[in-house]
């Protein structure tokens, strides 16, 4: 299990604290770190808000049988967070796969402080951002308590800690990717993703359900490296696709020219 501390997550903006209420979350100890659990289920019985202030179970968005992409943020963040859903919304929308039919999208508040009304608020901005509004049915964004936020970041492996004195939170930046039945399957750190990785990470996570011909040829050549959340290529496997495919343009050939050598010959047979 690689564990990756980022950088971007302990920056803490000097902002005036705010007045401290019941609901404020307590100063968390340790280090801001996010460490890979590939394969680790999330806590489907999990309890949270939606945009529209329902309570709905965490298992509810893994039973669609769609891969379902994971982030992270808090919704007064000044800086890390806006930047990240701009870049996710960005980069997806360079994707042909479509939110709500290939894929899904979770974007959950570690505050337990934010509101459904501004979850509905950001929901609007980064859907339209998106360019697909059909994406409103399968982009969430979610809020819920202390507890279940504990317990769901954990799971997933995402280290956090909230500074009362600046009435932030200092966290790292990782769009986690879960199969349909809410297994860890792949970790992209930062902000800056590219659409390749992410649609490769897709079609693994469906159990190639999703993507084309061309998508399974570049899993071949291409493979996940944990230590840096990137898809990397893999020389043997990249010669051995090459190879394969040679072969099987080679073959066509032969079967192509024989056809046509013997079209003549029955030809002359009939005459």
């Amino acid at each position: 299990m690689k564990r990756v501390i980022v950088a971007a997550g302990l920056l803490l903006l000097p902002l005036a604290a705010a007045a401290q209420t019941s609901t404020t979350p307590p100063k968390l100890p340790g280090k801001v770190a996010i460490s890979q659990k590939i394969g680790a289920q999330v806590p489907l019985d999990l309890m949270l808000r939606n945009e529209q202030g329902e309570i709905v179970r965490l298992g509810d968005f893994f039973n669609k049988g769609r891969p379902v992409l994971l982030g992270f943020v808090y919704f007064r963040c000044p800086m890390l967070c806006p930047v990240t859903l701009e870049s996710t919304a960005s980069v997806l929308s360079e994707l042909k796969f479509d939110i709500g039919k290939e894929f899904d999208v979770l974007t959950v508040s570690i505050d337990p402080r934010d509101k459904p009304a501004r979850a509905a608020e950001l929901k609007d901005k980064y859907v339209k951002r998106y360019g697909r509004l059909s994406a409103a049915d399968g982009w969430h964004f979610l809020t819920t308590h202390d507890t279940a936020i504990k317990k769901f970041t954990e799971a997933v492996g995402f280290q956090y800690a909230y500074d009362p004195q600046t009435d932030q939170f200092a966290h790292g930046s990782a769009l986690l990717v879960l199969t349909p039945e809410g297994k860890l399957s792949r970790y992209f750190y930062g902000f800056e993703y590219k659409p390749r990785d992410l649609r490769l990470a897709i079609v693994e996570a469906s159990d190639g359900k999703f993507g084309t011909a061309t998508d399974q040829f570049l899993l071949l050549c291409y493979h996940y490296d944990p230590a840096v959340g990137k898809y990397s290529r893999n020389a043997m496997n990249f010669v051995r696709a090459g190879g394969v495919t040679t072969f099987i343009a080679l073959a066509g050939f032969v079967v192509v020219m024989l056809r046509r050598d013997r079209r003549p010959r029955i030809h002359d047979r009939n005459r």
